[in-house]
Order: structure tokens, then sequence, then C-alpha cells
């Protein structure tokens, strides 16, 4: 999977068909959308690259804000690995050379079927990490996104998130 999307209870199948339709529109004719055992949450696996298919899809939501009814929210996914502290944290050890040296950082979690522990997965990541910490305004953001005994981790932008609601309300303001 390289997008997690959100979606209102009990509407993942018309989730399904509007993601695989954009997907569609977008070059990727054969994606893999699946949903989950978890309500609200399908997952997709593209060909195309998943932060530049967010920024699209914001632009689209920008000119149309009806093209998308379902997608709450979209998220892109750039490592899985398995839900372990170890792995995860030797994961974004390796993906930190996409934070600069002078750009601070947050660390996200969400959980969904899964008692690791947020605490110490923070401690054991921000231990590996020399830059600054930003709860409020954060250059980056290191979202680690578990479903279960997967993890899928990503270093973003904050505007790499998309949040169909917020990007909607932002037109009318």
């Amino acid at each position: 999977m390289n997008l997690i999307i959100t979606c209102a209870r009990h509407l993942e199948p018309e989730t399904v068909d509007e993601i695989s339709n954009i997907l569609e529109e977008m070059g990727d004719a054969e994606p893999k959308i699946t949903i989950t055992k978890m309500s609200g949450i399908v997952t997709a696996e593209t060909k195309l690259e998943p932060v530049e298919i967010v920024r699209k899809i914001r632009e689209r939501i920008l000119d149309e804000p009806w093209s998308l009814r379902y997608s709450l929210r979209i998220i892109p996914i750039q490592r899985i690995v398995e839900t372990k502290i170890e792995s995860i944290e030797a994961t974004v050890e390796e993906m930190s050379n996409n934070i600069a040296e002078d750009e601070t950082y947050r660390i996200s979690i969400e959980k969904r079927n899964s008692d690791i522990s947020s605490q110490e997965l923070i401690k054991k990541i921000a231990s590996k990490l020399k830059n600054k910490v930003s709860l409020e305004f954060p250059d980056k953001i290191i979202l680690l996104e578990i479903l279960g005994n997967t993890c899928g981790i990503s270093i973003l932008k904050k505007l790499d998130i998309l949040s169909t609601e917020k990007t909607k309300r932002s037109i009318s303001e």
C-alpha cells in the first residue's frame, strides 16, 4: 500500500470506486484498492507517486469541490514495515535524511488494532534524531500509520497529507 484513505463508516465501497476512478484518470489503470478490516479505512497500491497524487487531488478539489464525496483523508505512505518498535525505529532512521539539518519535526502516530506503545516509539525515534522538535509548526512530520501488524511510514510536509474537509473549507474563506 502507498495510500491510506479514510472515509465515513460503511461508505468503503463508494470510496473504493471514487479513488479507483481518480487514480485511473491520473494514469494508473490497475490500482490495487483494499477495504481493510478496520471500519472507515481503505488502502491503495498505485504505481503513481503518492505525494504527487495528493497534490493533484488537492488541486482538483480546489477546482471542483464536489468531485470528492467519500474520501475524507488521503495519506501518502513511503515505506511499509512490520509493527515492531525495532523495525519502525530502523526505517525512520534510514529515512531521516529527508529532514534537512535546519528543519524541525514532529512524530505523529495513528494506531489502529495495535497495542504498541506510542510513548516508547516516540522516545526511541527522537533519540536517533538531532533536529529540533516543533509540535505546533514542524517543517516535517514523521507519520506512523499503524494498521494492526503493518506500519506505514512517511516523512512529509503538512500539505502532503490531504484532508478533503479542510481543503473544501479553505475555498470559502
